[in-house]
């Protein structure tokens, strides 16, 4: 086995890839998957960050929108739901023997510790996967701003964005069959283009520190391992 290209990550997840194919609530065997695919990184010695939406269980903008919650409020029931998934998976990765610490942008003492970016640091320096829980603990932005955010101050490598399609399109390609895939962007063509990668603010956060990030399909078994070992998986987001 060749060295790691990766060697401190930040995966990104949606809360629908938890929900499985409904795309709500857990799945239990994707739960599983998540994890054993974690582990396998984490025992390469690759230091694992992780992001999660809350998608399976609520999104602000929709009860927003939807429902008249005024969207502060909606925005932080979507934060406490981030919580919810981050402790869900922690108690999976933990029955998986990978120690694992939740720390959260909303202070919640007794089942998270509050986010300290170096404290966050040492723990994947002692070889403990950190889920950053809560997003940015503020209202208006997304958990994709969120990853983009931890993941620049943590000094990850690359942001690793979970999805259910191999990489980025030019159009849906569930719905338009003659879309076509990019292997490499850039982010200005990303924001030129509409696509419907990760929300503005992110890319653009990302752009202005020139931090790569690579799209690609979660439900591909060893794309993770073969992200961090170098091989070309997805689409690569870059300056470049």
């Amino acid at each position: 086995m060749g060295p790691l290209k990766y060697k401190r990550i930040l995966l990104k997840l949606s809360g629908e890839i938890l929900g499985g194919e409904k795309g709500i609530g857990f799945s239990a065997g994707t739960l599983r998957d998540i994890a054993d695919q974690v582990k396998e990184i984490s025992g390469l010695g690759v230091e694992v960050a992780m992001v999660i939406g809350g998608g399976n269980l609520i999104r602000g903008d929709n009860m927003s929108r939807d429902i008249g919650i005024d969207r502060a409020t909606a925005d932080y029931m979507g934060m406490l739901s981030t919580t919810i998934n981050a402790i869900a998976l922690q108690d999976v990765l933990e029955r998986n023997s990978v120690q694992t610490r939740v720390q959260s942008a909303i202070e919640m003492h007794e089942i998270a510790e509050p986010y300290i970016r170096r404290r966050a640091i040492r723990h994947l320096e002692k070889g403990r996967v950190v889920i950053f829980a809560g997003g940015t603990g503020n209202p208006y932005f997304t958990t994709d701003t969120a990853a983009a955010l931890r993941a620049i101050e943590i000094k990850a490598e690359i942001l690793m964005k979970a999805t259910k399609v191999d990489g980025v399109y030019d159009a849906d390609p569930n719905i338009v069959k003659s879309a076509v895939k990019f292997d490499q962007l850039k982010y200005i063509d990303v924001l030129k283009r509409g696509l419907k990668v990760m929300d503005s603010t992110a890319i653009s956060l990302s752009m202005d520190n020139d931090f790569p990030i690579i799209v690609f399909d979660i439900n591909i078994k060893d794309n993770i391992k073969k992200i961090v070992m170098g091989e070309k998986v997805g689409t690569l987001i870059t300056g470049r």
